[in-house]
């Protein structure tokens, strides 16, 4: 009989298949649920059932991460835990692993020496409690890039912005065309924005005196100030309907020429892929918004609930394995649009955007810690309500900076 980690299967008394006696049907949570990150997902499940008799029990959770991290920790310390889980890589699962629920993956990590593999360096670092290895980094993902349509410019005969100045200048004639300039929706969005314009417009120095430093007399300098101009700027470049809005529906609008661009991260590059788009020809992508090349280097990570049975433990550690191997870190992250972290695979299929963000990490000053490294999930939280409260009504900058210096000044 498969062991498995769906108790309400056997509650409902469903019929399991007859396997090996050490055959696990292991359940992995996640919030993948756009095409692109569909496609993605699918890479891992058939990668994972292809090894052996374990199976794949794909458990996906509608949202962002901010729906599903709750439902995920509420499993875990409910005593119903998953076989495997997907966290934003950084400090979502420390209160987890401080209580002593997580599966430590410090022989394993040792066994494949993810330390020399795994680039860069930080990644693996966020995965490290106590000098134990507690998750398994799978990718790079930076928040810092605007995706725009060219058609939407072209035919209009509009020059293509390059940067976020150019498109702000440009905006109101795209509003006199009925076309709206910046798709955005969830207050995770919202904050995403505001994070970027940080790191952009307000420039690196800035953005790390403030989230990792916790200087709270940064939060009013000159350049901080700035972030929040360009955010009173952005407020006014969106439709009365975004509030609420998917990140992927907001994708769509751009492709489908509704609105002219999207500041997301470049898990976006699987919603152009999976539409045939073409990066330089149907879509510009601009890291940086184009006024700094900066990226963070934060992502996704697995991370594997303890379990009594040696045999799940067995398919959690062989998962583990699996997700760093060079096959599976190359086909997955070319679905999902993100960056491998391995530094040893070959990355000849990229497409021009891919190519651009590798070639931006090269030089370890284009690289930013993640908020998610640098604050706690308070702290992250009080944040992305003065965004949204922000960006939905007439705050002025100056209350929006003393808001912010309050927040910093309490930040763990």
């Amino acid at each position: 009989m498969k062991r498995t980690l769906l108790a309400a299967a056997f509650a409902a008394g469903v019929a399991m298949p007859v396997a090996s006696a050490h055959a696990v049907d292991l359940e992995v949570t996640h919030w993948w649920t756009s095409g692109g990150e569909a496609a993605a997902v699918k890479v891992l499940a058939e990668n994972y059932d292809a090894l052996g008799d374990n199976h794949w029990v794909d458990s996906a959770i509608a949202g962002s991460g901010s729906t599903a991290n709750p439902i995920i920790v509420s499993r875990i310390l409910g005593g119903n835990p998953m076989g495997a889980t997907q966290m934003n890589t950084g400090r979502d699962a420390e209160e987890l692993i401080k209580a002593g629920l997580m599966l430590d993956l410090t022989d394993l990590a040792e066994k494949e020496d993810w330390k020399d593999i795994i680039r860069p360096a930080n990644l693996l670092n966020a995965c490290d409690y106590d000098g134990k290895i507690y998750c398994v980094p799978l990718n790079i993902h930076s928040w810092q890039w605007m995706w725009l349509n060219r058609h939407v410019y072209e035919d209009n005969g509009l020059a293509v912005p390059t940067n976020w100045d150019e498109f702000v200048a440009t905006a109101p004639q795209l509003q006199a065309l009925g076309i709206i300039p910046l798709a955005i929706g969830q207050p995770w969005q919202v904050e995403g924005l505001r994070v970027v314009l940080q790191d952009s417009v307000g420039g690196k120095a800035n953005f790390i005196a403030i989230n990792q430093d916790k200087n709270a007399d940064a939060v009013m300098s000159p350049e901080n100030r700035k972030v929040w101009e360009a955010m009173a700027d952005a407020r006014g470049l969106v439709d009365d309907a975004y509030s609420g809005r998917d990140w992927n529906v907001a994708t769509n609008m751009v492709m489908q020429g509704k609105a002219a661009a999207q500041v997301m991260g470049d898990w976006a590059q699987g919603e152009f892929a999976l539409a045939g788009q073409v990066a330089g020809v149907d879509y510009d992508c601009l890291p940086g918004l184009g006024l700094a090349p900066l990226l963070e280097t934060g992502g996704d990570a697995f991370y594997f609930p303890k379990n009594s049975d040696p045999a799940i433990t067995a398919a959690q550690l062989e998962l583990a394995s699996m997700l760093i191997s060079p096959d599976t870190q190359v086909a997955f992250n070319l679905k999902k649009g993100s960056l491998p972290v391995r530094g040893d695979v070959n990355l000849d299929a990229a497409n021009a955007c891919m190519k651009k963000g590798l070639e931006i990490l090269k030089d370890p000053d284009n690289v930013l810690p993640s908020n998610e490294m640098l604050l706690d999930s308070d702290t992250q939280g009080q944040l992305q309500d003065l965004s949204v409260e922000f960006f939905s009504s007439d705050m002025t900058v100056d209350e929006a900076l003393q808001r912010q210096k309050d927040i910093i000044e309490q930040a763990m």
